[in-house]
């Protein structure tokens, strides 16, 4: 990388753990060495997490047209949007701060957009709070999506061990099944193949879950929804000279997958996909959207209400997603 690429971190619902992972996570030196870190969100949230923290470090509020370039370690630059209450209580779902949850990540993408940062990394939103804030999206994905005007676009989850990409994410069981479709399929094949492409993998290697227990196991289980929904993704897949292998059963998949045996698994739906990546280890775990004209890698955990304000939640999963955010951004 020829020069040091520059983060636009997103503080998420302030009343949940963000203000206080930000502020962790660029207390780490190697942060500011491989990189610019700005936060777009509201510096009193930043002040208050600092001084529950006891954090050796200052805030410094900056606009949109500043010098992101201008960071040093031990001063934290701020986009601040002034949008919060000082005295807003941590914990508790407030539509203020879902809304500006909402406008903290659409600053952000226009500065992604304008070439003004090079990557975005998110800490997490409460989605009740978006929904009262006015804002009515599943979550992160989905807005990312809307106000890129990016149609087909997937989550992937990234450990050390393991990476996994969704057909389907926030919706029920039943709809999640009624959204898989051959065309749906084929194009989350696609986009792990070319992500990890991208990434320097030079023919990765994709196995594709089922639906059913033990992939339907020739029909015994189900109404022959893998031969319906997932096969013919597969065999165009294979056909264009892709990797794949699949419809295979996701109870011992993943297994094989963090044994080295894939290096991308295609999950079916919310829980098949997440599950086996927060068993791994919470601190781990990096939600990475795939799809978008941008790059935006985010935690892989909620807002944690139950802890927020108390100065004990673990800033690992911030922490490793701004290192991915680092390195998937464009060199200069």
């Amino acid at each position: 990388m020829t020069s040091k690429p520059i983060i636009g971190i997103t503080m998420g619902d302030a009343a949940g753990v963000g203000p206080e992972i930000i502020i962790k996570s660029l207390e780490h030196e190697e942060v500011f060495n491989d990189s610019h870190p700005v936060v777009i969100g509201d510096a009193k949230m930043l002040e208050r997490a600092k001084e529950l923290l006891k954090a050796n470090v200052s805030i410094k509020q900056v606009n949109k047209t500043a010098d992101f370039t201008a960071t040093s370690y031990g001063e934290i630059l701020c986009v601040d949007l002034d949008m919060l209450p000082g005295d807003l209580k941590f914990g508790e779902v407030s539509g203020k701060a879902g809304n500006a949850a909402f406008h903290y990540l659409k600053i952000a993408i226009e500065l992604a957009n304008e070439g003004r940062i090079d990557a975005i990394c998110t800490a997490p939103l409460n989605k009740e709070a978006l929904h009262k804030g006015g804002h009515i999206y599943p979550g992160h994905t989905e807005i990312l999506a809307k106000l890129t005007g990016t149609k087909d676009f997937s989550m992937m989850l990234s450990s050390p061990k393991l990476k996994v990409i969704h057909v389907t994410t926030h919706v029920g069981l039943i709809e999640a099944i009624n959204q898989i479709k051959p065309d749906r399929v084929y194009k989350v094949i696609k986009l792990a193949h070319d992500t990890l492409s991208r990434s320097g993998l030079k023919q990765p290697k994709i196995g594709v879950c089922g639906i059913n227990p033990h992939a339907g196991e020739n029909g015994l289980f189900g109404y022959g929804e893998e031969e319906e929904k997932i096969v013919p993704a597969i065999a165009k897949a294979v056909n264009e000279g892709m990797q794949v292998e699949g419809p295979l059963p996701a109870d011992t998949l993943f297994f094989r997958a963090q044994r080295g045996d894939f290096d991308i698994v295609v999950a079916m739906y919310h829980d098949q996909g997440h599950s086996p990546i927060k068993v791994l280890g919470l601190e781990a775990g990096v939600n990475i959207t795939v799809g978008l004209p941008i790059i935006r890698t985010s935690v892989d955990h909620g807002t944690a209400f139950d802890i927020a304000g108390k100065g004990i939640a673990d800033e690992g999963s911030m922490l490793e997603a701004l290192r991915q955010a680092i390195e998937l951004a464009p060199v200069k």
